[in-house]
């Protein structure tokens, strides 16, 4: 498991070793004791998957403290463009975002808690991985707007994207609950 530094701060790419052969592939996706080893602590408490067409965007969401979450996510079919927005107002890298495409089974990306978190899809049968470390309370739910200009996330989109009516109606960053 190799374990690569993004721009923002605690926020990491985990790219996993993927054995293959003519009989397909094994990967292992998560490890404590490797992470931990990094300095990283996530304990896996859920595990959740996602299915989407192509052009359909997720996010960004996030669960408000004390139900805040630190996820690994990923994909098992398909890619994405994955986008983590860090809400921390302590952090050097407070309102800055990261974007990954991911479309390879071994690669991975860790999302502390107090980051806002989203993704558009690629491809047809997307199937998105999220392992989180806190259970899924409703009443913590929230997240910002997709578009909102003060982010300038470029998610890549070919026109409109396919998006909830929630997502339609998130925060603005001005307006966010912030860590």
């Amino acid at each position: 498991m190799e374990i690569i530094e993004t721009p923002l701060k605690d926020c990491f790419i985990i790219k996993a070793q993927l054995h293959g052969d003519d009989r397909g592939f094994f990967l292992e996706s998560f490890n404590q004791r490797e992470l931990a080893k990094a300095g990283i602590d996530f304990e896996v408490k859920q595990i959740n998957f996602a299915r989407s067409g192509k052009n359909v965007l997720r996010g960004l969401h996030y669960q408000k403290a004390p139900h805040a979450q630190t996820k690994l996510v990923g994909v098992i079919s398909g890619s994405v463009v994955d986008v983590a927005v860090d809400l921390r107002q302590d952090s050097p890298t407070f309102g800055k975002h990261f974007r990954l495409e991911i479309g390879s089974r071994d690669t991975f990306l860790l999302i502390p808690k107090g980051f806002a978190h989203g993704y558009y899809t690629l491809e047809d049968d997307t199937t998105f991985y999220y392992a989180v470390d806190d259970f899924y309370h409703p009443e913590a739910e929230t997240g910002l707007f997709y578009k909102d200009p003060e982010l300038k996330i470029d998610w890549g989109l070919i026109g409109l994207p396919i998006i909830s009516e929630k997502d339609q109606k998130q925060s603005s960053f001005q307006a966010a609950t912030l860590f």
